[in-house]
Parts: C-alpha cells; structure tokens; sequence
C-alpha cells in the first residue's frame, strides 16, 4: 500500500468513526391539528344526552381551552356540583382530585367580552373577579343571566342545540353550595372528589363521558421508534 492509499484509507476511517460517534438527529414533534373554528361536543349524562355547539369567534381562548379538556378525557365522569333553579347548573371538577388539582395550576387568559350574552342554554367557563382565573369550571345558564353576567366579563363560549330538556332536568334540590347554601362545598370536593359527592349528595346528576362528535377529532399520531444508525463499512480500496 503506497502513501495515497494510506491516507484515503486513514480518511475514510475517521468519517466512518466520526459518524458512528455523532447521536442521530432528533425529529421535531409533530404539531397538533388545528383546532376548528366551529365544533359540537356531546355530552352523555345521566338523564339524557346534550349537545353543545362551540363558536370560536365568541370566546377564542375559552373554546380552544374547552376543545382540549375534552379531548383530554377531562369531563368524563364530572358531576353537576352545582345546580341552582332558574339560574345556572355547573360541571368541572374532575372525580379525581389529582386531576383537578393538576388543571387548576394552568389558568387560562381573559377573552374579550361582549360577542354574545349569557341567555338560556349558553355555556360559559366560570371565575373569580381576578384577571386569568379560568381554569376548568363551565356553567349553562337555566335563565337569562345577560344582565348580572356580561358586566363581569362571563364570556360564553357555546350553546346547546339539544337536550336542554335534559338539562333542565338535572337534579338541583340540593341548591348552592357554601356560604349561600348547604349544597357540595367545592372545597371538600376538591379534597374528596367523587367519593365525597357521592356519600353525602348521591342524588346528583353525572357527565358519563364528553366528546367532540363533529367534526371528530383525528386519531393521535403514532410514535415509531427511531432506526439506529449502522455503523458506515469501510470503502477503501484493497492492495
């Protein structure tokens, strides 16, 4: 082997190494579909299905957040924990206080208000008079509440479009809840979850499970896992 071939050969080893050596490049994540602009959500509850229409363009922040709580599974198996005649019924608090606990730490922004009042049938996320304090709490409004909701910025971000017979038929002898009433205590809820509504107020009425039915949701992506590099085999030229 004379010098020339010495050197090719030397060369090609070290690419050959060098590229045994470097990690194999990392893929982006895939980005999630988009979310549509206009979308229904089914609710299978313990007296009868419900159907809710989401407008984007009414609420954009709330509908969004809304559309990936549900996909999410965040729904499913949520009581009416708060039921008062005439006025609203609200869902929100998962059975699971972990799971709750987890989504209350990631509050959502204010949307702007005024796109739509809160008539019968809208559907509204819940807060406190701080700024950015939706988290996972939805209220339907029973009654028109445009006149004490709307000047507190309370944005719906949806309607039912069937089975608002069913909702107002949801249980709500048991009224509000503390200080206003003796109703669940969102508190003791909090801590107890499910188990604790369903041993002291076993007469409410459940979200069985939630779903985007239209358009439905595409499939999540499939993760294949990554081919090892082989290591490159020597192409110098033989003797």
């Amino acid at each position: 082997m004379n010098r020339k071939q010495i050197l090719i050969v030397a060369g090609i080893c070290a690419l050959a190494c060098a590229a045994a050596a470097a990690p194999p490049a990392k893929k982006a994540p895939p980005k999630p579909p988009p979310i549509p602009a206009e979308y229904k959500v089914k609710l299978e509850t313990t007296r009868g299905d419900v159907v809710i229409a989401v407008h984007h363009d009414w609420s954009p922040i709330g509908a969004d957040h809304f559309y990936e709580l549900v996909t999410k599974g965040y729904y499913d198996n949520n009581a009416f924990f708060r039921a008062i005649k005439g006025f609203v019924v609200q869902f929100g608090m998962n059975g699971d206080p972990k799971i709750t606990s987890k989504w209350n730490a990631l509050p959502i922004k204010d949307d702007p208000p005024g796109k739509h009042p809160n008539k019968p049938g809208t559907v509204t996320f819940a807060q406190t008079s701080a700024p950015g304090s939706r988290t996972t709490h939805i209220f339907i409004n029973l009654g028109d509440n445009s006149e004490a909701l709307d000047q507190l910025n309370f944005t719906p971000f949806g309607e039912v479009i069937t089975g608002m017979d069913v909702v107002n038929n949801l249980y709500t002898d048991y009224g509000d809840g503390p200080p206003s009433g003796s109703g669940p205590d969102q508190e003791a809820l909090g801590h107890g979850g499910n188990a604790y509504l369903q041993k002291a107020f076993p007469k409410l009425d459940y979200i069985k499970k939630a779903t985007v039915i239209d358009p439905p949701p595409p499939p999540p992506p499939v993760h294949k896992p990554a081919n090892k590099m082989k290591r490159p085999t020597s192409t110098a030229p033989k003797n």
